[in-house]
């Protein structure tokens, strides 16, 4: 059944983030969407802790993210997921305690989109811990460079075997060396910690040939962070990169499809105070 703001829940929203010192004209709005044929439980977490915030969605469904001014933190999408009624249980990939909101850093693998926000936000997409999605972190009519990044393709039809993990004979997800070999070379420790010692390896070439805009090992090119500044951001999975940008009216988010159709999604509201507590309120239905 669809939810959405009502206005007395806008008229809360409003009331608590005034009680709390929250002005929204100085959020960051970070447009969630999932454009997969499967539905998508997105993790965020800030970067100073784990205790972040988790939701469902299904096909063509968006949510808006507002992060405070200097917020930095990973959003990630986890899939295979069962929850319960008590939104308790697990998912296949990107887990992140045993919850519906992340209680703990999701687990590898996962394509991950990372943000430092500020008076210049970094931004990137890590495939450093492997890979579950394709996903896709663009700005909207920010100044500066502002390109678009992520992974647009899927590694796990082509994923090495050694690397592949499966359920049920499907692969579900492509993990990196390092989770998978735990050695100093792969890991990018010890004698190999440093920008010079740590190379990358045939494995990592797989993921940055596939995806060559986003970080394939952890001293990949550093121009796979981008920087931008007074924008909104959209992070998006199972889309282009050359995708036509979204754009927020109110309380929906309009876009361009995968397939050149204009859509409108109804949106689903948080708001992050802080670096450590999650308020979510309202929901998205398509």
């Amino acid at each position: 059944m669809a939810s959405y703001f009502t206005s007395s829940s806008k008229l809360w929203f409003l009331l608590l983030a005034i009680a709390l010192g929250v002005n929204l004209s100085e959020c960051t709005s970070i447009t969630i969407i999932n454009y997969c044929k499967e539905t998508v439980w997105p993790g965020i977490t800030p970067k100073s802790n784990f205790s972040g915030d988790g939701f469902e969605l299904k096909q063509g469904q968006s949510a808006v993210f507002n992060a405070p001014t200097g917020w930095s933190g990973r959003i990630w999408g986890r899939t295979g997921c069962d929850f319960d009624k008590n939104d308790n249980g697990t998912c296949q990939t990107g887990r992140c305690g045993t919850g519906l909101k992340c209680s703990e850093p999701g687990d590898p693998p996962a394509s991950i989109a990372e943000f430092s926000l500020g008076d210049t936000d970094f931004y990137d997409v890590s495939l450093v811990d492997g890979f579950n999605l394709p996903i896709v972190v663009k700005p909207v009519n920010g100044k500066g460079n502002c390109s678009s990044v992520g992974c647009d393709s899927d590694l796990r039809p082509n994923c090495p075997s050694e690397l592949a993990l499966k359920s049920d004979g499907k692969t579900i997800a492509c993990r990196s060396a390092c989770n998978v070999f735990d050695t100093d070379e792969y890991c990018c420790r010890g004698t190999f910690s440093s920008p010079v010692s740590c190379l990358p390896t045939n494995y990592s070439r797989i993921f940055k040939t596939a995806c060559p805009v986003a970080y394939s090992f952890a001293f990949d090119d550093p121009t796979s962070i981008i920087t931008c500044s007074s924008t909104d951001y959209v992070v998006s999975f199972c889309s282009s990169r050359n995708q036509t940008q979204c754009t927020n009216q109110g309380e929906n988010v309009t876009c361009n499809g995968a397939y050149g159709l204009k859509s409108l999604f109804k949106t689903r509201h948080i708001l992050m105070v802080g670096l450590t507590t999650v308020i979510s309120l309202g929901g998205v239905m398509i």
